[in-house]
């Protein structure tokens, strides 16, 4: 059983030993670098990384101990970086933490009576399993603001396609390039290199391992999705310049023959009969409107638009 409680300076759990429940404690950058003393984990708060440093999800063995980094794509909303640093021992377990996510995860663990008797493995494993347990409904959010750009297109409205696309791209990325990370942590600590964790802990590393690669590959789909949706964009911009470049062409052929006429008529050349006939002009305006009529009609029995 677990027992929650609060200290002025640090907040912590405290399992019962006989239960095999490992012992946890919370801390934030500021106080690992204060180098607060705690009994039976003084010296491992050396040890334990700064969640404020982390840049990527790596997990490295010490001598007594596995240590590393999480980050996260999530950001509070204070637009701060969910990011944890973590040290596990054979009964010991630290977690910095930076935004106060880590108590509230922990909170529910708590609520929903997550076993540990395995030790800081299983406790590690569930607090993993936790952490990605809402990303599916996120990656489905993602997947809906893609097909609502899909549809925006369809119906012809292209407005700040390219921000929006960009933005999700930058975050599909972003969210793959994690779960690339995460997927290889949780892979190494499967491998239980240095026998630190039973086969049961084991076990669940591997169903964590699983879960990990399966939110990759639909990260991984709304990416391809993504562009499929972008090149649906390109192809409606494509047909839009046609539109503009067909009516273009229908112009330009249409008074290429006028063209002609005007400079034809623009040499003023003295033998040139229509020069002294009253009804010159009203002539070319009337073989001008001809002409265009004429020109009309063709492209539409040739169906030219």
């Amino acid at each position: 059983m677990i027992q929650f409680s609060l200290n002025s300076e640090i907040k912590y759990l405290t399992g019962e030993p006989s239960t095999g429940a490992p012992v946890l404690t919370l801390v934030t950058s500021k106080e690992v670098e204060q180098n607060i003393q705690i009994p039976e984990i003084g010296q491992l708060l050396l040890h334990t990384p700064l969640a404020r440093d982390a840049r990527v999800c790596k997990t490295e063995p010490g001598r007594n101990y596995i240590s590393g980094t999480i980050l996260t794509p999530r950001r509070t909303k204070e637009q701060q970086d969910i990011a944890f640093g973590y040290l596990l021992t054979q009964n010991q377990v630290i977690l910095c933490d930076d935004t106060d996510v880590a108590h509230t995860m922990v909170q529910r663990m708590i609520k929903a009576h997550t076993p540990t008797e395995d030790g800081t493995g299983s406790f590690f494993c569930a607090f993993l399993e936790m952490l990605v347990s809402k990303d599916l409904h996120h990656l489905q959010e993602l997947e809906e603001s893609l097909g609502n750009l899909e549809e925006q297109i369809l119906s012809g409205s292209l407005d700040e396609f390219n921000v929006r696309m960009s933005d999700l791209r930058k975050e599909l990325y972003g969210w793959i390039r994690y779960y690339t990370q995460l997927e290889d942590f949780v892979t190494e600590l499967e491998e239980n290199r240095n026998k630190y964790f039973n086969s049961t802990v084991v076990s669940l590393f591997h169903l964590v391992a699983n879960r990990v690669n399966r939110l990759k590959t639909e990260a991984q789909m709304l990416r391809e999705y993504g562009l499929q949706v972008r090149e649906l964009f390109q192809s409606e911009i494509d047909i839009r310049q046609n539109q503009v470049m067909k009516i273009l062409a229908i112009v330009t052929t249409i008074f290429l023959p006028l063209t002609l006429v005007a400079g034809w008529y623009g040499m003023n050349f003295s033998g040139m009969p229509e020069l002294g006939w009253k009804y010159g002009y009203a002539a070319v305006i009337v073989f001008s409107i001809v002409i265009v009529a004429a020109c009309i009609v063709i492209m539409k029995k040739k169906k030219f638009w």
